[in-house]
């Protein structure tokens, strides 16, 4: 991939989703459906509660991990694996949802900013009908590292030699939340063969020499990875994302994303026959709880 077709810029589109939340959405689009290994990218960023206070009721997954990240306000969790969590301010949350989980998403305040982004990251057919896992980390559980007119946040993966607790062993996910100064510069060198790509949410900046605004969603690769960011007046920040292709098929209907279209119909017959929550899911509880004491 040259540089001109890596630096693909993608505003993002305001849709309606779950019980009527807004999301600024850019993966999953019509202008880039999925960007493999990632299926969706979702944003929420309002202080009107009428744009969040509906929530995302009980709903599916089968076939892939959500990563959610809050950066202001708190969302509360729950799941058919037993699982309940709150996610406040600067908290994510890792679910493989594999084989199949019913979880639910609501807003825990009545008013106010919430603001996060919830990443879809697909798993290769030999992992799509693992056993679903759960887990939940607070703010304090992610490094940041500080230099000189930016400061960077480690969600997933690594930046130099700071790690963050969630270490993605199929995918191999980079998340960083990249907070910059007025007019700093900003580069860091991802793996070539890698799908990369940053969504800027505050201010904006140029890349490479383009212009790029807020909401907007910038794809990188070959020449790309390694962009110099350059934050405008007001300052920038954005979420830079990189992780290792699957190069499998991708046949997805809704909240399910397996291989073939007979996969499908499977996923859809298992969770209207309520195979979706299992026997095992105060054994799923007690390994994700584990996890979770684990990263305090």
């Amino acid at each position: 991939m040259n540089a001109e077709n890596a630096l693909r810029l993608i505003p993002a589109m305001t849709i309606s989703e779950g019980a009527g939340v807004i999301v600024h959405r850019t993966i999953g689009t019509p202008a880039l459906r999925n960007y493999d290994p990632f299926l969706l990218l979702d944003h929420i960023g309002s202080e009107n509660p009428d744009d969040y206070i509906a929530g995302f009721p009980a709903h599916p997954h089968r076939g892939f991990n959500t990563l959610t990240y809050i950066i202001d306000g708190e969302m509360e969790h729950t799941d058919s694996m037993g699982n309940t969590g709150n996610l406040g301010p600067g908290s994510a949350q890792w679910m493989k949802a594999a084989s199949g989980v019913i979880h639910s998403e609501m807003p825990k305040q009545k008013d106010g900013l919430l603001r996060g982004f919830q990443l879809w990251i697909n798993l290769p057919a030999a992992n799509k009908m693992d056993a679903p896992e759960y887990q939940e980390y607070p703010a304090e559980a992610f490094p940041a590292l500080e230099k000189p007119g930016y400061r960077v946040k480690v969600i997933a993966g690594n930046l130099e030699k700071v790690v963050s607790p969630i270490v993605d062993d199929i995918t191999q996910v980079i998340f960083l939340d990249v907070l910059m100064e007025a007019d700093k510069l900003f580069r860091h060198a991802l793996p070539e063969e890698n799908t990369s790509f940053l969504y800027v949410f505050e201010g904006d900046g140029q890349i490479n020499g383009k212009t790029v605004a807020t909401h907007t969603l910038v794809t990188l690769g070959g020449a790309g990875t390694a962009p110099v960011f350059t934050a405008g007046r007001q300052g920038a920040r954005f979420i830079l994302i990189s992780g290792k292709p699957i190069h499998e098929s991708v046949v997805q209907h809704g909240p399910f994303v397996m291989n073939t279209r007979e996969e499908i119909d499977q996923a859809m017959q298992d969770y209207q026959s309520n195979r979706f929550v299992r026997e095992r899911a105060w054994q799923h509880r007690s390994k994700s709880n584990e996890r979770i004491k684990k990263a305090h």
